[in-house]
């Protein structure tokens, strides 16, 4: 026996359900296609096919937390069920340019302390001190953490 949770691709809605081990699954026809990101308005994100240049839109709720990530021109995958867009698929570390920060204090710290810096995309996180205004870092898509500057 296997209990799983399950997510349906059509209305996003969670279930659980247990598996006996000779059960037979069908696999979902998911299909991944490279993308381009335009623009936002209130609830719904642009994109634009890199192969046939049609455009679409995604609302925020499809698009999750990658929406602090995403900036003009970037090239993402789309994943699709049933050529439904369903789900953006960023890189797992992404280079973003620090717009706002304050500066750093130096001084007799046992520890290295962060700080709280705005990315150009507006999402907020916390960096090291040596970080300042202009610097590109590295940051991991799937937490939202700092994970490097770039040099």
């Amino acid at each position: 026996m296997t209990k799983t949770k399950l997510k349906n691709l059509k209305t996003g809605a969670h279930v659980e359900r247990v598996f006996r081990g000779d059960e037979v699954i069908k696999e979902a026809n998911l299909t991944k296609t490279k993308v381009s990101y335009l623009y936002q308005d209130k609830e719904n994100f642009f994109f634009m096919d890199n192969k046939t240049f049609q455009q679409f839109s995604l609302p925020a709720s499809c698009i999750g937390f990658s929406k602090n990530f995403l900036k003009e021109g970037q090239e993402v995958e789309i994943l699709s069920f049933l050529e439904k867009p369903i789900s953006v698929n960023l890189p797992i570390k992404i280079d973003l340019k620090v717009m706002e920060t304050e500066p750093g204090l130096k001084g007799g710290r046992e520890t290295p302390g962060t700080k709280k810096a705005v990315l150009e995309t507006g999402f907020a996180l916390q960096v090291p001190l040596f970080i300042k205004e202009g610097d590109i870092i590295k940051v991991d898509t799937r937490e939202g953490k700092y994970v490097e500057r770039k040099k």
